[in-house]
């Protein structure tokens, strides 16, 4: 079910049916991932494109350790995603630690749900990881660029943009 009220996509036809279902055996990958990213020599090359973000449950106070792909713009990082539940644990304000192997860094996180903001930055990620791309269901055009009908399906289907900023 969408997240968004669906309407025509003003941009077109997509090439994707959207953001691919989490597969079977994430969570056995995420494993892998959290513990690459804690071995010195390895963790500076796996955490080049992926870190582990410390994101504290709202209601239990347990601190979860969830990897993931980042993408550099400027000073924050950018997280492309669907509006799963540890964003929802994201709160205005309220700092959030992340990890690339080394001591983890603070960051204050935004949560982009507006359309104009997650289509601008969404471009930005699936231009510079196209693996992201794929997997939240954006294809590309005929010249290289990120398809606008693909990114506005991904926001119809929950896709939101995390903004991190170093504390």
């Amino acid at each position: 079910m969408s997240e968004h009220a669906s309407s025509e996509n003003p941009y077109g036809t997509p090439t994707t049916s959207g953001p691919e279902p989490i597969p079977s055996y994430q969570v056995l990958m995420n494993r892998v991932v959290r513990t690459l990213l804690r071995v010195p020599g390895i963790s500076g090359v796996v955490g080049k494109r992926l870190m582990v973000l410390h994101v504290v449950g709202r209601k239990s106070g347990k601190v979860y350790d969830v990897p993931l792909a980042y993408t550099r713009h400027g000073d924050s990082l950018l997280i492309g995603t669907a509006l799963r539940p540890w964003v929802k644990n994201l709160r205005a304000g309220d700092p959030v630690r992340g990890s690339f192997g080394a001591e983890p860094r603070t960051f204050v996180p935004v949560v982009h749900t507006a359309e104009a903001d997650v289509l601008r930055l969404y471009e930005i990620v699936a231009r510079d990881n196209k693996q992201n791309a794929k997997y939240n269901g954006i294809g590309f055009t005929a010249d290289g660029s990120p398809s606008k009908a693909d990114i506005y399906q991904t926001w119809q289907q929950g896709g939101v943009v995390v903004e991190l900023t170093p504390h």
